[in-house]
């Protein structure tokens, strides 16, 4: 496989930034089928894919959704035009007959270990959630991910009823460039990696 080039680089990584101000420009829907449709291909451990998304648009969702988050999130996620809510479906199992078919038994891995789903659907949802934001910025849509929320109301909000607890949120949409502050530094090759 080769190499992607130097300009894909730069807009998934070198250039892409955490954005906190928004453009008055909406997201089509249709980008967020894309979005989606580039991400699950990303891999999980047997592929048990569990990450469950809310698309938060509508004004009435905003509305729900802003009461849920910390105050230094709550204006800048009313302003973006999308916030993607990243869950975890702690029933992910039971879709793995049909994820991976090639082993029959693989619910029974999962079946009855609380604490085997939890860190699986956390692990794997969080992966997911990496895929997401490139794909994201693949698609020309830039990322705001935060993790200042209260859980317990996103959860009520959006997934009463249902497996599905948030892991993260991600605000999308066309950053502002004007209010970016500096980049901040990244630990170098030596402080944060080893060859073993």
């Amino acid at each position: 496989m080769p190499m992607i080039d130097a300009s894909a680089l730069r807009q998934l990584f070198d250039q892409a930034r955490t954005h906190n101000a928004w453009l008055d420009q909406p997201v089509p829907e249709h980008l967020l089928h894309q979005l989606y449709d580039l991400m699950k291909w990303g891999p999980t451990s047997a592929n048990c894919s569990p990450a469950r998304i809310v698309f938060v648009q509508s004004q009435e969702a905003k509305a729900r959704l802003a009461p849920c988050m910390s105050e230094g999130n709550r204006a800048k996620t009313l302003k973006a035009p999308v916030t993607a809510i990243i869950g975890m479906d702690m029933a992910f199992y039971e879709q793995l007959p049909q994820l991976f078919p090639h082993n029959l038994d693989a619910r029974n891995w999962f079946a009855g270990k609380p604490d085997f789903i939890a860190s699986s659907a956390m692990r794997n949802s969080s992966l997911q959630g990496g895929y997401f934001i490139l794909a994201a910025r693949a698609l020309g849509l830039d990322c705001g991910p935060m993790s200042g929320f209260d859980a317990d109301a996103v959860n009520a909000a959006f997934f009463a009823g249902t497996e599905v607890k948030v892991n993260f949120l991600c605000n999308l949409g066309y950053g502002d460039a004007s209010a970016l502050f500096p980049r901040s530094p990244r630990l170098s090759f030596e402080q944060a990696c080893r060859i073993a």
